[in-house]
């Protein structure tokens, strides 16, 4: 009599989160928007929020999260009208509260000694009556693990912001936040964490804006 076969372990399903960047705006660049209300998608920020839809196609999109703030859920809405879902308003997933900096331009605020921490000790940086990245940080990692617990084994695009999502691919690396600037995420991009239960996460993809995303569930 042979003996059985000993079943191989099953592999825990992965929790999927997809973080994609809004598209481009008429300020994108040249201006610190933040919070600020009635900024919209620029014709190739329609664009951008157009392909990030055709490129999710294939890929089992349990459910959709936008931060507040109209560019992001301009950006969504393209992949809701494709995948059938509705849009869900997270205010997690919002922009950094930039407080007295907000709507500054970028060329003037990079001349302020403050900029260098910013750029290089933001850990320790608090924007003047704003937030500082350390409560982003925890805001974004914050929501992201509630969206994660909701959707346990699925699939969640989740329409954000350039500093959040760049602050969440820090922490999921384990990358101290004095080095998060050194990632890029570009508008319309797409960075993909895979949560597994009991194990760190792992990041798939940064700053995606080329090739379809289907393949990914296979990873």
């Amino acid at each position: 009599m042979s003996e059985a076969t000993p079943l191989a372990p099953s592999t825990p399903p992965s929790t999927l989160l997809l973080l994609v960047r809004h598209g481009q705006t008429p300020t994108t660049g040249a201006v610190l928007p933040g919070r600020a209300a009635g900024l919209h998608l620029s014709d190739r920020g329609r664009v951008q929020a157009e392909r990030v839809a055709e490129r999710l196609a294939g890929l089992p999109v349990d459910a959709i999260y936008s931060s507040p703030l109209e560019r992001a859920r301009e950006t969504a809405e393209p992949a809701a009208a494709c995948t059938g879902l509705d849009v869900h308003l997270h205010t997690g997933l919002t922009e950094c509260d930039f407080g007295e900096w907000t709507g500054a331009a970028l060329a003037e605020i990079a001349r302020l000694p403050e900029w260098q921490s910013v750029q290089h000790t933001p850990s320790a940086f608090t924007f003047p009556g704003g937030e500082s990245f350390r409560q982003m940080q925890a805001r974004i990692v914050g929501a992201l693990e509630e969206l994660r617990t909701a959707h346990a084994g699925g699939v969640v695009a989740c329409f954000s912001h350039a500093d959040p999502i760049k602050a969440a691919v820090s922490h999921a690396l384990g990358t101290h936040l004095d080095l998060f600037q050194r990632i890029v995420v570009s508008p319309g991009s797409v960075s993909v964490i895979s949560y597994v239960e009991g194990q760190s996460p792992a990041v798939l993809t940064v700053n995606s804006t080329l090739d379809p995303l289907s393949g990914l569930r296979a990873l």
